[in-house]
């Protein structure tokens, strides 16, 4: 087999590897409030999670082309395929550390981090002008909005049922919570799956196998199968992070959070085609619902110690990606 079409195979099967580890690390994003108020049980929520992350990773192609195209542009043939699939191995290395950790870091940005470390120890082009506005930004931002809109969705629902019977509300938001549920684990697909789609089209250009950042369908097909598989596994530490750890949750809450989370993933991928993360939307969700209680009902410990995860997403996949490459580099042709 010719040496390309070998790293080509190659680097598309690490892509789905990675697939797999985003679908069960993030798949407490789309349930871990579902399960932590009770609203579904453990294995209905992650075989729904797991079917809508399949339907989502087949609604757009907005992202995986931001992902393909948008950050880095690797040299052609070896070389190319070498910094893909360093960038794919620096992703999964974080992906498990902070899973083994418990801690809901973004899978995303792990990517992204990877293709930026590898690419830069390649000298590769970087589009900063992209990074910049389609992921930095976001970033900075997505977290922010999610809190303020949980926060002030949140009293508006408090407002609304306030002289409504406690614990029947309380068991229609627990019903309410399959929707909202099943609304953030295809935002989850619809973000998520799609870059991984990037990253093979990236391979595929590099091997010099596909032109341009249209997505194949088999490629399509392949991610969404994989990232939906990996949600079936389950990513239980982490789900017990979000849903127990940070603030103890009611349904009304956990559905306003799933909800919130859903529309910012809605709203970055079929508006600005923006790879946000669905871990940051969430988890900022949550705080922000929580902190309607009191601001001391949130567990600042531990949302510290998210943060601190966040901010080392990007550098530190950077970091192994770019030291993969820097060793693999002697053993390209």
């Amino acid at each position: 087999m010719d040496v390309v079409l070998l790293l080509v195979v190659v680097v598309v099967a690490v892509a789905l590897v990675f697939d797999f580890t985003n679908g069960f690390h993030d798949a407490a994003n789309a349930i871990a409030t579902s399960v932590s108020t009770r609203a579904l049980t453990p294995g209905i929520a992650v075989a729904l999670a797991a079917f809508m992350n399949l339907v989502g990773a087949l609604l757009g192609t907005g992202v995986a082309e931001t992902i393909g195209s948008g950050i880095i542009t690797p040299p052609e043939g070896e070389d190319g395929l070498g910094v893909v699939l360093a960038a794919l191995l620096g992703a999964i290395a974080w992906n498990l550390l902070t899973w083994w950790l418990g801690l809901p870091s973004s899978s995303s940005h792990a990517l992204i981090g990877g293709l930026l470390g590898a690419g830069l120890a390649a000298s590769a082009s970087v589009h900063w002008e992209v990074i910049g506005l389609l992921v930095a930004l976001p970033m900075v931002l997505s977290p922010l909005i999610g809190f303020v809109l949980a926060y002030a969705a949140m009293v508006g629902t408090l407002w609304a049922v306030r002289s409504r019977p406690y614990l029947p509300t309380q068991r229609r938001f627990r019903l309410a919570q399959t929707i909202s549920a099943s609304a953030m684990a295809l935002g989850h697909g619809l973000q998520d799956a799609q870059k991984t789609m990037g990253v093979i089209v990236l391979a595929l250009v590099a091997g010099g196998l596909h032109e341009g950042s249209q997505i194949p369908l088999w490629v399509k097909l392949a991610a969404a199968v994989t990232i939906a598989l990996g949600t079936y596994a389950g990513g239980w530490r982490i789900i017990r992070t979000l849903g127990r750890r940070v603030i103890q949750l009611d349904p009304a809450r956990g559905f306003v959070a799933e909800s919130v989370a859903a529309t910012l993933s809605y709203v970055a991928a079929f508006a600005f085609h923006a790879p946000i993360s669905t871990t940051h939307a969430i988890t900022s969700s949550i705080m922000g619902v929580g902190a309607t209680r009191r601001l001391s009902a949130v567990r600042w410990g531990i949302a510290g110690n998210i943060a601190v995860a966040w901010v080392l997403t990007i550098p530190a996949s950077a970091a192994v990606a770019a030291g993969l490459y820097l060793l693999a580099r002697p053993l390209l042709p």
